[in-house]
């Protein structure tokens, strides 16, 4: 179970350069909004996942006028060893990741040694947005447990951006086609079942959670639609060859699947209000954070980002209640109001420490 004893930063976002060290358990950070709460947390989670968890470009993670930026993590095994992970990256996209002082041959060789969830604001896209977000938040869950997984859906976008140029220059023929659509349905049908055992497992975990956060007693579930329902990649591609021909792109395939998150049988993003959305994406993101835990065996770290705005004041409580418990490990939570915070989890836990920002500074 790696937590995070110590997080170097330089030249992210607004912070020029912090060292601070964290509690096994609870960390706080407060402070007004725009003073780089939410870029500490994100700081942590981009040393885990090698992007933001606000989207895949680095070309807002810069400090102004700066052409790099490095994060560097030590973290404390289980075993009393302690692994150093660092990260740099520069303007031209170069990204040079270490661990232990050793470079990786592949960054993604990194997705999930140091298993990660964050709760933020921004989660509301899940429900709001397209289904390319919901592709990506369940990727990027699938990815941190299963690195083949991550392989499989790589070469899968690699084949799909061949054919779809090739369909657009004038060597494209029936035989090119039929051996790149061998090799994507290999993926393919890989990817779709792995997605099928996912919503599976995930589903009775969200209906937990809804029902634990909402006092409402509506039924939620996520609907995994796909176009391999309808039978193998090759059949379907080999269907629509004439239609991919004249559009020029493939219209059948994994990339076009969705999620869908229903209550009471109907998209909650019609019908649900603005609460139980908030209770949903709440629910979604505890089912990946007790998924994720068994699969590893330990529970992963933990970011909670201004989670207040989310609840009110008793599911707040009983929020913290919760996460303090033996269950969870190492939590990192972001507020604007210190009060608040330590009102709320001096009930629960005396191993905390708490941090303010002011303008990306921070002290005890």
């Amino acid at each position: 179970m790696p937590k995070l004893e110590k997080i170097t930063i330089q030249n992210w976002r607004n912070i020029e350069l912090q060292e601070l060290s964290f509690s096994a358990e609870m960390n706080c950070v407060c402070g007004n909004n725009g003073e780089g709460k939410t870029n500490l947390l994100d700081a942590i989670y981009y040393l885990s996942m090698t992007k933001s968890a606000f989207g895949p470009s680095d070309k807002y993670n810069f400090r102004h006028s700066c052409n790099e930026f490095a994060l560097a993590g030590t973290y404390l095994r289980e075993d009393s060893i302690r692994d150093k992970y660092s990260i740099k990256v520069n303007s031209k996209g170069e990204k040079k990741l270490l661990q232990n002082g050793k470079a990786y041959s592949k960054i993604s060789e990194h997705i999930g040694k140091l298993p990660i969830v964050m709760v933020c604001p921004s989660d509301s896209a899940l429900i709001s947005e397209g289904g390319e977000d919901r592709r990506r938040f369940v990727s990027s869950v699938m990815s941190q447990m299963d690195r083949e997984h991550l392989t499989e859906l790589q070469k899968y976008n690699k084949l799909l951006a061949q054919r779809n140029s090739l369909l657009k220059s004038e060597n494209c023929t029936d035989d090119v086609l039929e051996s790149i659509d061998y090799l994507m349905d290999r993926c393919a049908s890989r990817i779709f079942e792995e997605r099928v055992k996912f919503c599976e497992e995930i589903s009775p975990r969200i209906k937990h959670y809804y029902e634990l956060f909402s006092a409402s007693r509506e039924s939620v579930e996520l609907e995994y639609r796909s176009d391999l329902h309808k039978g193998s990649l090759s059949e379907l591609l080999k269907a629509s060859r004439g239609k991919d021909y004249m559009n020029q792109f493939t219209g059948s395939g994994i990339q076009r699947d969705d999620f869908i998150f229903l209550m009471n049988g109907m998209p909650i993003r019609k019908i649900g209000s603005q609460g139980q959305q908030k209770c949903f994406l709440l629910a979604l993101k505890f089912a990946q954070y007790e998924l994720m835990k068994s699969n590893y065996g330990y529970p992963p770290i933990l970011l909670l980002d201004d989670i207040f705005d989310k609840l009110d004041l008793r599911r707040s409580e009983k929020l913290l209640e919760m996460v303090c418990g033996k269950e969870f490990g190492q939590i990192f939570l972001s507020d604007t109001s210190m009060d608040r915070v330590l009102n709320i989890i001096k009930k629960f836990t005396t191993e905390s420490i708490c941090y303010k920002v002011k303008n990306g500074e921070f002290s005890l």
